[in-house]
């Protein structure tokens, strides 16, 4: 293997939802990367279960970490538990989104 959790987490880092202007790495929605020689497992939860692009995003973050390993397969996982919350988010995150005054 050629890559590491780095690299993918640098190709997770231009992955967005549309309607929020902080990639999901830093709103904490990536819970786990399992690199292991047969495949990438990654864990990833949202914001709200009726999230509307939540295929899209998925399929997006497959695609992007699967650029990233070449032939190493990718699966995503979609989990509930932990549930998100604010305190997920990276102190840029909560900069970007002006989240700085509430406690965290």
């Amino acid at each position: 293997m050629t890559f590491t959790k780095d690299d993918i987490v640098a190709g997770l880092k231009t992955v967005f939802d549309p309607e929020i202007p902080v990639n999901i790495w830093d709103m904490g929605l990536i819970y786990d990367i399992d690199i292991k020689p047969e495949m990438v497992v990654i864990q990833m939860t949202f914001t709200s279960p009726t999230c509307p692009m939540m295929e899209e995003l998925l399929e997006q973050v497959r695609s992007v970490a699967q650029g990233v390993t070449g032939d190493v397969p990718v699966r995503v996982d979609l989990v509930w538990d932990p549930p998100w919350d604010l305190s997920r988010m990276s102190d840029e995150a909560r900069l970007e989104l002006d989240l700085t005054n509430q406690g965290w």
